[in-house]
């Protein structure tokens, strides 16, 4: 083994207030990396971790017994951000501080109600708070009252994040609460909510001791920005938004019908008009959801669009999802209305055709994010008119069948684009050579996932003799061309990938997990160092030999692992269980952060030989998983 680094030496006998100056720079994943590395830094970072004002740890879930030693009595702590996967409610003393102003609790499943209620009694100063999964687990309550507990305590409280299903409450006692909370709150984001219970509380019915003449208590008066998904959206519900939320700048509403909506439950033309009575909204996004059942808003037409883009000439950012019955004239309403319009989305736009952007470039328009996901009528033509906003840095064509190789010959001249999702589309390697002129050097995202004509030498066309890539998030899923081979070209291309997805490449086998294990981003870091993500469900080759590769010390940053469970579950299992900050999913399910997630940005760590925030947190544990892995890869 080599001797210490003479530099790390002469660290160490610097004082040790200059050293916790110089640690509380880092962020908390950081700070446990270093203190693995000998025990002057790791006293140094046990106090630190004493009057550090942010702890922000959601790359891994911790347990009770490993959370309580980074969470030692701190007096200055204001802002803290948990996944809470491995968590119930005997942690709650752990998280919990008078003196945080900012609250951020991932993942909740196995907490009671009593996380609410005790947020409430404990965090009076609160202004952010983030809440999801709340007592998702069988077993766990959550009572109306709990809720109430919270809007009462925090007088303070700005912004409100509850991503769960709130429609368990009672729906008469969940409108009265509301009226508790905080006159500051400006922001409300709501995972699950009946369009009924969002309509009755923000127009609570007169008490039975009140007078019918006396002034209502106002529900919310602060909101600006509300973002809920609800079971349908009604002409009732955005009626009532509109009329009594007189502040509001940003509305994002989304549904999920189970069944074909009948007109009272069912957005029209006559809603959709209601939309900003105000004139104050910058940001609407209204998107109907096909996850249960193929339907869209069919008593929507380009008449409401109309009716509506009178009232939308400041908006900046417009996205409409399932709007099947409106044509080329509503979609071009919207663009040619909203002179500040940067941010445009449309989903499932059945009837949206190339006329749209015919002539894009005579209005005034800058757009820096363009999606037309499932838009199946646009061609070439469409992109090549788009391709004259030279800010645009998000491109999202995904499922646009019809888009070929001419499309990407018009995207390579776009200069800042930093996001470009293609999937299934009809482009082939001759289209991608294209980026690679200008546009490859700027992506931090590509998506080619479903690209059927692809094959191996896409790989090479892209990052061969590519300048310095700064390409973070790749997903060749679903291609049935691609190899290993094609696996072998990336490694040997040194992109600085952390996301990578193949999932569904029936010839992908063990020798690309091996060739990925083995990367080197740069000389001087270890091997995978870079990969966060590996998605492998379902490639077709991949067998228990692959399972040697994916254990420690390769792959040492990997915290998402998709792979088939049924090539063989005990090993899966026990390399769940050797590697127990590694999220392995086996059942096809998409890796990564959902989309409720407020993701922290990403950091690199410093290189070693095995992931140092682990071997911290771990530390003193036997080898036991590690070898029961090894017996079960040899089984099998």
């Amino acid at each position: 083994m080599a001797g210490p680094d003479p530099g790390l030496r002469g660290m160490e006998l610097l004082p040790m207030a200059l050293l916790a100056t110089i640690m509380t720079k880092l962020d908390v994943p950081s700070i446990c990396s270093v203190a693995s590395t000998c025990k002057t830094f790791k006293a140094c970072a046990s106090h630190i971790l004493s009057f550090l004002p942010n702890f922000h740890l959601l790359d891994i879930a911790p347990s009770v017994d490993l959370l309580i030693p980074m969470l030692p009595p701190n007096p200055y702590l204001r802002s803290l951000k948990v996944d809470c996967t491995r968590l119930d409610d005997s942690a709650i003393d752990s998280l919990l501080r008078p003196s945080l102003q900012e609250l951020y609790l991932h993942n909740c499943a196995d907490f009671s109600g009593r996380l609410l209620s005790e947020v409430g009694a404990r965090c009076k100063a609160l202004k952010y708070l983030y809440l999801s999964s709340v007592a998702d687990k069988r077993g766990r309550s959550i009572h109306v009252s709990d809720l109430e507990d919270l809007l009462c305590g925090c007088p303070e409280l700005e912004t409100l994040t509850l991503m769960f299903d709130v429609s368990i409450f009672l729906r008469h006692n969940f409108a009265r609460v509301w009226a508790l909370a905080s006159a500051k709150l400006s922001s409300l984001e709501i995972g699950y909510i009946s369009s009924v219970m969002v309509t009755e509380l923000l127009s609570p019915t007169v008490g039975p001791h009140q007078s019918p003449n006396q002034s209502r208590v106002l529900i919310l008066p602060s909101i600006r920005k509300l973002c809920l998904s609800v079971d349908y959206i009604t002409d009732t519900m955005v009626s009532t938004i509109s009329k009594n939320l007189n502040s509001l700048t940003h509305l994002d509403l989304r549904d999920a019908p189970i069944i074909e909506p009948t007109i009272t439950f069912d957005l029209t033309n006559s809603g959709l008009q209601q939309i900003n009575p105000h004139r104050k909204l910058k940001y609407l996004s209204l998107v109907r959801s096909q996850e249960f059942v193929p339907t869209c808003f069919k008593r929507v037409n380009d008449l409401g669009i109309l009716l509506m883009a009178d009232r939308c000439s400041s908006m900046e950012s417009i996205c409409l999802g399932g709007f099947c019955r409106v044509t080329d004239t509503g979609f071009k309403t919207i663009l040619h209305s909203c002179s500040k319009l940067y941010k445009f989305r449309v989903s499932h736009g059945t009837q949206l055709t190339d006329l749209v952007f015919h002539d894009i470039s005579a209005t005034s328009l800058s757009l820096t994010h363009v999606s037309l996901r499932w838009c199946n009528l646009l061609t070439n033509h469409s992109v090549m008119r788009l391709a004259s906003n030279k800010d645009l840095s998000i491109l999202d064509l995904r499922d646009c069948r019809n888009l070929g190789d001419e499309s990407l010959r018009a995207i390579s001249v776009i200069p800042k684009l930093k996001t470009l999702l293609l999937d299934g589309s009809d482009i082939s390697e001759m289209g991608l050579s294209y980026l690679k002129q200008r546009v490859i050097s700027s992506l931090i995202s590509l998506s080619l996932r479903g690209c059927k004509k692809l094959t191996d030498k896409c790989i090479s066309l892209l990052f061969d003799g590519s300048p310095k890539l700064v390409l973070e998030e790749l997903d060749l899923s679903n291609l049935p061309n691609l190899s290993d081979a094609s696996v072998l070209s990336l490694v040997k291309s040194r992109v600085p990938i952390t996301e990578l997805r193949m999932r569904q490449c029936p010839l992908i086998g063990d020798t690309s997990v091996m060739a990925l294990a083995s990367m080197q981003v740069h000389e001087d870091w270890c091997r995978g160092s870079t990969l966060r993500l590996l998605d492998l469900y379902n490639c077709g080759r991949i067998t228990q030999l692959a399972f040697r590769w994916l254990k420690k010390p390769y792959f040492p940053r990997l915290r998402w692992l998709g792979v088939t469970g049924s090539v063989n579950r005990d090993t899966v299992d026990a390399l769940a269980r050797s590697r127990p900050f590694l999220h392995v999913a086996c059942r096809g399910e998409e890796l990564g952060t959902d989309q409720w997630d407020i993701s922290d940005e990403s950091y690199m760590h410093d290189d070693e030989e095995v992931d140092e925030l682990e071997q911290w947190l771990l530390e003193g544990d036997n080898e036991t998983d590690d070898e029961e892995m090894q017996e079960a890869v040899n089984d099998g």
